[in-house]
This record gives C-alpha cells, sequence and structure tokens, in this order.
C-alpha cells in the first residue's frame, strides 16, 4: 500500500471504534452478552498501551463507535465518562500490556458454553474445534478479577494461545484483528457447547487420532479466522443495526 492510499492515524483509530461497537453489536446478536457486564477492548492506534472499551451500564446493544471510553495502562480514562470496569480493565490490561500483537481482547461468559469452565479441560470432539487444537490455555479462578496482580498470571497463562478459558468464570479471546478475535470466540463457544453437549451422551465417543487433529490445525491455518468472515459480519450488522457506526 502506498502512503497516498495509507490511512491517516485519525482514519485508524476511527476504524478501530467502528469494528469494536460491530463486535459489542455482533455480540449481543449471537446471545453471548450478559447485560452490561464482560468487556471487549481494541488497541488505541499510535498508542502503546491505550485501549478502548465500552462505558460501563451500557448494553452491548447501545455501544456505538463515538461512545466508547478510552483508557491508559493504569486505568486512568482519558476520553469520555469515568465508568470503567475494574475487572475489565484489569482482564483486558493484561494482554494489552504483555501480548502486543493482540490488539483485540474479547471476554464473555456465553450460557450456552460457560458450564464447560467448570471441566479441567474442555475436549476437542469434532472438526471445527480444530481451528483451536493447541491454541487453547486455561487460568484458575482467582475469585472476581480485581487485583492488579492477576494481570501477571493472565497474561503468563495466555502465552501465545488464542484462547484462554478462564476456569469457573469465563472466556477470553485474541487476535490482531477484530474479525480474528471474533471468530476464535465463535470457535471457542462451539467447542465448548459441544462439549457439554456429548458429556452427557450415553454413547462412547471416538476422539479421532491426534494426528488428524494436528493435520486439521496445519490446513486451517489457510483460513486465518476473520479474513472472509469479518467482512459479512459488518454486512449483517448494517442490516441489524447501522447506529454502531455513528
Amino acid at each position: 500500500m502506498s502512503k497516498e492510499s495509507m490511512p491517516s492515524l485519525a482514519e485508524q483509530q476511527w476504524n478501530v471504534r467502528v469494528d469494536l461497537a460491530a463486535m459489542f453489536r455482533l455480540t449481543a446478536h449471537f446471545g453471548w452478552d450478559d447485560t452490561i457486564w464482560n468487556h471487549i477492548t481494541a488497541r488505541v492506534p499510535g498508542s502503546d498501551h491505550h485501549f478502548y472499551m465500552h462505558r460501563f451500564g451500557l448494553m452491548y446493544d447501545e455501544v456505538t463507535a463515538s461512545n466508547l471510553i478510552k483508557v491508559d495502562e493504569e486505568g486512568n480514562v482519558l476520553e469520555g465518562p469515568e465508568d470503567v470496569n475494574t475487572a475489565g480493565f484489569i482482564i483486558h490490561s493484561a494482554v494489552h500490556l504483555n501480548h502486543a500483537e493482540n490488539k483485540f481482547v474479547f471476554h464473555a461468559h456465553p450460557k450456552s458454553a460457560i458450564a464447560a469452565t467448570a471441566m479441567k479441560e474442555i475436549p476437542f470432539w469434532v472438526q471445527d474445534s480444530s481451528m483451536l487444537f493447541g491454541k487453547v490455555g486455561y487460568h484458575d479462578w482467582e475469585g472476581l478479577s480485581v487485583d492488579p496482580d492477576e494481570r501477571f498470571r493472565i497474561a503468563e497463562n495466555l502465552g501465545d494461545n488464542k484462547c484462554l478459558v478462564m476456569r469457573n468464570h469465563g472466556f477470553l479471546a485474541v487476535g490482531k484483528t477484530a474479525g480474528e478475535a471474533f471468530m476464535n470466540m465463535y470457535y471457542l463457544v462451539r467447542l465448548c457447547e459441544v462439549a457439554i453437549q456429548l458429556n452427557g451422551a450415553r454413547f462412547d465417543i471416538d476422539p479421532g487420532p491426534e494426528d488428524i487433529w494436528n493435520l486439521s490445525a496445519k490446513q486451517y491455518e489457510a483460513f486465518s479466522p476473520g479474513m472472509y468472515e469479518w467482512p459479512a459480519l459488518l454486512r449483517l450488522c448494517d442490516r441489524l443495526d447501522s447506529s454502531y457506526k455513528h
């Protein structure tokens, strides 16, 4: 891309705001929201550790590009009302401070899948789960995430993974783009839904050979999460309610 066609910093920041607002709206659409709770954040282009998050108290279908707030690495609000979800800041700053390559961070408690967080380890049983095979870490429950020191343990347990199961708590998915983070959460939720469904089945379960899981995970690398899905998801967002862009 030539310099002439590169978006300005202000344009990059606005585009990130729009993508983040779309993630909130899509989360509500897929039924992964939890009234005003949980959080999705995005690193502010042109900054080291500042990130956008939603104002505490808003429903997900009320979030727009312009009503996102901006916070720094200490949790200070730089733009917008000083309504910050403390747990949201702790969990997300863990990633933004220590894994700079992940520009979008998605934390959720999907009701269809959260029971799986009580499993010691979540099994891989069906093909589309292999998108995340070898890319899921685990973080033990420490109560409400309000202790700043927990950030170090979250960051360490995430490591190079794309998803983190916060045991007895919820899920964390990350990505370089909004689409990657969203689709990583999509596949994590699917993985956990299948685990819950089959956990109660009265049938013998064949998990499949490990070498095929490794092969399938490698094959999925040709379909980077979000590359093809995100433009389609934005079109869905536009059809549902385009006010997220404002």
